[in-house]
């Protein structure tokens, strides 16, 4: 007969030996089951009871019947065999109540760690709201908000609820500097992914209070006022009331900052701050009326600086008045395109693209400026070597620079002559046809206007240029010189053979 098979973990907690055990040895048979085990046993039962190979064999012989007294030998075999385990369904049941003891063992453990925890966030709250001049207590309490709300969502939720905020903004007016910045950063930590948090700090008065601590000789109080303004920044709500409260100067102070008592994490954290203030329109105004976009240019050449100021000249072209304090920065154009030229990084020459491209569209000096700063073969290289955004951009400033210089043409020529090369067959080839194609163009260039000179000239500086700094980026010898064929294609080019 086929009888089902039993692991010896099942056999000690199931098949109980009859005989009395002492409740220790109970307890730790069962804190030593993990809910892997209870779900294994649970398995392995459900799989004895159903499985075919279980079930009694068919040709075993039937049980006597009950009106016929059982043989003499029949009762003493019954008497020499061993005893029968459980039944399976019993033995199910006993993995179900132990599954279901262990469950409600572990819903209470993480009942009771809830309650503790609880219990400590309410603690903190009652020392942080004590009106005594009990300062150690309340700058331990901050510090403990701060760790708590480090990681934790529903701590920060749970001790907003508990009325923490005010507190902490008291804080900030404290004489002592460690009770300071221990308020700071909880506010700091409190925030953090909590838009509740962050307009509830604000309108605690957190951001008037900080303000008046911006001269503070410590830098660490500095810092991590600066932190603060960059977390509630984030918040599109906060926006015109911080760029109004006259953190903006604060924030372009630090920038400028050129000793060593700034840290750098504390200036990026500035520069990231103003990214976020000028989203808001209403805030260009704000920035104006301090000298940051001249800064802005100055310091375009820092590599780890670059890419955040273009974000916020890019905010800045979005107003007339942006766009006019741009244009009113003495060699603009010249940095921007020296942007497009020195700088290898997609966000930087996506960025500096767009703010060429709405500066062109909007006005008919600032397009002329650009030509002048040598916009043009930037812009061919870009769309080349730049990325997908980068060339859609390049190919609409010269689009617009194209059909900007069209018109400039036809106006020198009254309006009624196109410009396109001679026609085949006119009278200047008709009448001596045995003339060179250099000729032709020694006749057509004393034609010319001066206008079209310069833009001629302009032509073949943008393909010799563009032609010298693919050979750079294709690593070719240095001593490399286009051929004279190059040569003679560059000179008979005309402005109508590429996008101006």
């Amino acid at each position: 007969m086929a009888k089902c098979h039993r692991n010896d973990v099942g056999s000690i907690v199931l098949d109980r030996p009859t005989t009395t055990t002492s409740s220790a040895h109970s307890s730790r048979l069962w804190s030593s089951f993990s809910a892997a085990s209870f779900r294994r046993l649970i398995f392995d039962a459900v799989s004895c009871g159903a499985s075919s190979r279980y079930r009694h064999d068919p040709t075993d012989a039937p049980a006597p019947s009950p009106a016929s007294p059982p043989a003499r030998s029949t009762v003493k075999q019954e008497k020499e065999q061993p005893k029968k385990a459980k039944p399976k369904s019993e033995k199910l049941a006993d993995l179900l109540n132990l599954a279901a003891e262990w469950s409600e063992a572990e819903s209470d453990a993480v009942t009771k760690k809830k309650v503790e925890a609880l219990e400590e966030l309410k603690r903190v709250a009652r020392e942080l709201q004590v009106e005594n001049d009990a300062v150690e207590m309340r700058r331990a309490a901050a510090s403990d908000v701060r760790l708590l709300a480090k990681e934790d969502s529903e701590a920060r939720a749970t001790l907003a609820m508990l009325g923490v905020i005010p507190p902490l903004v008291g804080m900030i007016d404290s004489d002592d500097v460690d009770a300071q910045i221990a308020s700071l950063y909880a506010l700091l930590n409190l925030g953090i992914g909590n838009d509740v948090n962050k307009a509830a700090i604000l309108q605690a008065g957190a951001v008037h209070k900080m303000l008046k601590l911006i001269e503070s000789p410590n830098s660490s109080v500095t810092e991590a006022i600066i932190a603060n303004f960059l977390g509630l920044s984030a918040l599109d709500s906060n926006k015109p009331i911080i760029g109004s409260s006259g953190a903006i100067p604060f924030l372009l102070k630090t920038l400028k900052n050129s000793d060593n008592t700034i840290s750098c994490q504390a200036k990026q954290d500035a520069l990231r701050a103003l990214y976020n203030l000028s989203i808001f329109p209403s805030n260009v105004a704000y920035i104006l009326e301090t000298d940051m976009i001249p800064f802005f240019f100055n310091a375009l050449g820092d590599m780890e600086v670059s890419e955040r100021i273009l974000a916020i000249l890019s905010n800045m072209v979005s107003t007339p008045e942006g766009r006019k304090a741009i244009s009113s920065v003495r060699d603009a154009f010249p940095v921007l395109v020296d942007a497009l030229n020195w700088n290898d990084s997609p966000g930087c020459q996506e960025k500096a693209t767009y703010i060429l491209m709405v500066m062109a569209h909007k006005s008919f000096g600032d397009r002329q400026a650009m030509i002048e700063a040598g916009v043009v073969s930037a812009l061919l290289e870009l769309t080349l070597l730049g990325s997908t955004l980068a060339q859609k951009r390049a190919s609409r400033i010269l689009e617009c620079l194209r059909v900007d210089k069209g018109k400039q043409i036809s106006q020198n020529f009254g309006g009624s002559a196109a410009v396109s090369a001679p026609i085949y067959g006119s009278s200047s080839s008709s009448t001596n046809p045995n003339l060179g194609s250099k000729e032709c163009l020694e006749e057509d260039e004393s034609m010319m206007s001066d206008e079209r000179k310069a833009v001629k000239q302009l032509v073949q500086q943008s393909l010799q240029s563009n032609m010298r700094r693919i050979v750079k980026r294709a690593n070719l010898p240095q001593d490399f010189v286009p051929s004279d064929h190059f040569k003679s294609l560059t000179l008979s080019s005309t402005s109508k053979s590429l996008p101006f």
